[in-house]
């Protein structure tokens, strides 16, 4: 697609993230000696950026969204963005960054007529305004986001691991209670053993102690009659 065909917000994106990749890559800033001829200076740059982790990398999605933001958030009439329109048509010159600047302006001047460059800082101001108010609204998304899905998370964590505290008592408790129950069972185990073997010697008496009795009895019975009749 060729420039002057891209929207305006596809334009903006190209000032702060490389088209062709999802994410920018740091570039060695190389300082030339006295000797040296100074490098082609590039109006696009990626910039090496850190958050308070130290962390994360230049997203093209939030590139969008603040490409997005600022289109929508453009004043009337020529300023910060139209400069940097310009000062990016002149990349590729073989002028040094200083006149690459220099020439921009006088572009910004002659389309627009404006001969003041606070207009220039004083929009870019503003821009980043716009875009420091986007950042508050979204970290206070962040802490809702936050509160809502990894607090309830938390609070599941928590439950679970309550639950299975509970579980470890109640396993505890249960295996005591095995234990008990098992020496429970080797005393009765026992106790079945002496009570049967008592019950099978008392049968034995008793049958014994029966017969005596009875053939003692049968005994008379015959002597009577043997001896009476």
């Amino acid at each position: 697609m060729a420039e002057e065909e891209k929207s305006f917000g596809r334009k903006l994106l190209g000032f702060f993230i490389e088209e062709d990749t999802t994410h920018t890559q740091t570039q060695t800033t190389v300082t030339p000696t006295r000797a040296e001829t100074p490098p082609r200076v590039q109006v696009q740059q990626t910039v090496a950026v850190q958050n308070a982790s130290g962390t994360g990398v230049v997203d093209k999605k939030f590139g969008e969204h603040f490409v997005s933001l600022l289109e929508n958030s453009n004043f009337k009439g020529p300023d910060y963005f139209e400069y940097m329109q310009a000062l990016r048509s002149l990349a590729g010159l073989g002028l040094s960054e200083e006149k690459q600047y220099q020439a921009a302006w006088a572009s910004f001047k002659a389309m627009g007529g404006i001969t003041d460059v606070t207009v220039l800082t004083n929009t870019a101001n503003q821009y980043v305004n716009i875009l420091n108010d986007d950042l508050q609204n979204f970290l206070k998304d962040v802490e809702t986001a936050i509160t809502d899905k990894v607090g309830g998370l938390k609070n599941s964590l928590k439950t679970t691991q309550d639950e299975n505290t509970t579980l470890a008592k109640q396993i505890i408790d249960l295996q005591n209670r095995i234990n008990t129950n098992n020496e429970k069972i080797t005393k009765i185990t026992t106790d079945i053993s002496e009570q049967s073997a008592r019950i099978t010697t008392n049968k034995s008496n008793y049958e014994v102690t029966y017969n005596s009795f009875v053939e003692q009895i049968k005994g008379d019975i015959a002597k009577i009659s043997q001896y009476l009749s």
